[in-house]
C-alpha cells in the first residue's frame, strides 16, 4: 500500500491513476485505518492546498458546523449569523445537496444573486467585519478531498469512517479552526441509519479534529422525521429568516442554540453549553443574528431591497411565482401524530425537482413543503397536515407516498427529543 503523503501527493498532481486512487480508498474501506493514520490522511489531505490564515488577535474565535444532511436540515442558516451576532467568528464552506440530503448552497442560492464562489481575500474581507461567511468549496481548498470524493462516489466507497472523516475534517480544517461542532444525523432519512454505527463516525471526527489541535464535539440528532416544518430550497431559508427573528420551531431552534452554545463555550466566550445556549438564543429574540444574517448576503451579492418586507422575501425567492402549485393533503381520521417518514417526503421533493441525483443537475428551488404537525400534534379527521409545493400536477404515485407519510396514533404521543447525544 502506498505510504500516506506519497498517495495524497499523486491524488493532487495526477501521477496516480484514477484506477489506482480507488485501488488505495478500496483498502481503507475494506481494513480501516488507525486513529493515528487517520490524523495523518487527514492532515495531508488538508495541506494539499490552501489553509486559511486569520489575525492572531481574533484566530482563537474562528469556529465552524458541520452537518451531514437531511430533510429540513437548514441550521447553519441561522447558526453562522448567530455566532457572529455572539463575538465568533465563522467562515462556513459548505456544499451542494446530492440526493435527499439538501445544501445549504442551494438554499442560500434561492437568494436571487448570492454568490457562493468566496476568495481567501474576501474572507478574511467578511469574517473580519461581519463575522461570517458561507461559501462553496474552491480549488484551493483541500483539493484531494475533491477528487478523492468523485471518485468513492462512483465506485461504492462512501461508507468509509476514515474516508468519511478525511472528507469532512479536512475542509473544515483547512479553514483555519479553532472549534468544531459535527452534527450527526441519524435515522432512516440519512446515511448513518443506526446509532452504533454513527457513534464510530463521531468518536473518529473527535479523535482526529482533536489530533489537529480542533477543539471538537459531536451532536448526534434525530433524522426519522423533517426537522422544523419546511422542506426545499426557498421554503427552508424562508423558515431560517423566521427563525432569526426569533418565531422558528422549537426542534430548529434548539439545535441552533445547542451547538452554538457548545461552540461559545469550546472558545472561553461562556462557563458552559448552557449558558452559551442562552446568549444564542438572545440573539435570535434581539434581532442581531438576522442583522448579521443579512449583511451577509448582501455582502455576498443579494440586494438589500430583498429584506425589506416578508413579500418582497417571499417574491425574490419565487414562493409567489404564479406557475407554483399547492396541495393541501387532510387526515382521514383522527389522533396524535405517531410518525412522519422524512425519507417518503424527502424522495417527493427530489423527484419533484428541489434535489439531484448528479452533482451538476439543476434544480427547482421553490419545490417542497410545510408541515401543519409535527410528532405530538393532534389532528381531527379532515385536518390538512402537509401542503406541497409544485410545478406539474402531482403524480398518484407522488400524492400515495405523501398521504402514507402520517401515521396517527389513538394514545397520546410524546414529542421526541431532537439531540440523541453530545460526544
Amino acid at each position: 500500500m502506498i505510504e500516506i503523503q506519497q498517495f495524497v501527493d499523486g491524488v493532487v498532481d495526477g501521477s496516480l491513476s484514477d484506477k489506482e486512487v480507488e485501488s488505495w480508498m478500496k483498502e481503507v474501506y475494506e481494513n480501516g485505518l488507525s486513529k493515528e493514520k487517520t490524523v495523518i490522511l487527514t492532515n495531508a489531505m488538508i495541506h494539499s492546498g490552501s489553509v486559511l490564515q486569520w489575525p492572531n488577535e481574533w484566530a482563537h474565535l474562528v469556529v465552524d458546523k458541520h452537518s451531514t444532511g437531511g430533510i429540513g436540515d437548514k441550521v447553519s442558516l441561522p447558526l453562522s449569523p448567530a455566532l457572529a451576532a455572539c463575538g465568533l467568528k465563522c467562515p462556513m464552506i459548505a456544499g451542494r445537496g446530492l440526493a435527499h440530503t439538501g445544501g445549504t448552497l442551494d438554499k442560500l442560492e434561492s437568494l436571487p444573486g448570492y454568490d457562493v464562489s468566496i476568495s481567501p481575500e474576501k474572507a478574511l474581507e467578511m469574517v473580519a467585519n461581519i463575522g461570517c461567511m458561507i461559501g462553496g468549496q474552491t480549488s484551493e481548498i483541500a483539493p484531494a478531498d475533491k477528487r478523492m470524493y468523485a471518485i468513492r462516489d462512483v465506485t461504492g466507497l462512501i461508507a468509509s469512517v476514515p474516508l468519511i472523516t478525511g472528507s469532512i475534517v479536512s475542509k473544515k480544517a483547512a479553514e483555519g479552526l479553532s472549534a468544531l461542532v459535527m452534527d450527526i444525523k441519524v435515522g432512516r432519512a440519512t446515511f448513518m441509519k443506526n446509532e452504533d454505527d454513527a457513534r464510530k463516525l463521531a468518536q473518529s471526527i473527535v479523535s482526529t479534529g482533536e489530533g489537529l489541535g480542533i477543539k471538537t464535539s459531536v451532536t448526534l440528532t434525530e433524522m426519522d422525521t423533517p426537522l422544523g416544518f419546511a422542506a426545499g430550497n426557498a421554503l427552508e431559508v424562508l423558515e431560517s429568516v423566521e427563525t432569526l427573528r426569533g418565531y422558528g420551531p422549537a426542534d430548529l431552534e434548539e439545535l441552533v442554540c445547542v451547538q452554538g452554545g457548545i461552540l461559545l463555550h469550546a472558545t472561553g466566550l461562556v462557563e458552559s453549553i448552557e449558558e452559551g445556549a442562552n446568549r444564542i438564543h438572545d440573539s435570535l429574540l434581539d434581532g442581531t443574528a438576522l442583522e448579521k444574517f443579512e449583511q451577509m448576503c448582501i455582502a455576498q451579492g443579494v440586494t438589500a431591497s430583498v429584506f425589506q418586507t416578508e413579500r418582497s422575501l417571499l417574491d425574490a425567492i419565487g414562493l409567489l411565482d404564479p406557475t407554483l402549485n399547492s396541495t393541501e393533503f387532510k387526515t382521514t381520521q383522527h389522533g396524535y401524530v405517531a410518525d412522519i417518514d422524512a425519507m417518503a417526503l424527502g424522495q417527493v421533493v427530489l423527484e419533484l425537482g428541489g434535489g439531484r441525483l448528479n452533482l451538476g443537475d439543476d434544480i427547482d428551488h421553490c419545490v417542497g413543503f410545510v408541515l401543519d404537525a409535527h410528532i405530538g400534534s393532534m389532528l381531527e379527521n379532515g385536518d390538512p397536515w402537509i401542503t406541497i409545493y409544485h410545478r406539474e400536477s402531482l403524480s398518484n404515485s407522488h400524492s400515495q407516498l405523501v398521504s402514507n407519510a402520517i401515521t396517527l396514533d389513538e394514545s397520546l404521543v410524546e414529542s421526541p427529543q431532537r439531540i440523541i447525544d453530545i460526544l
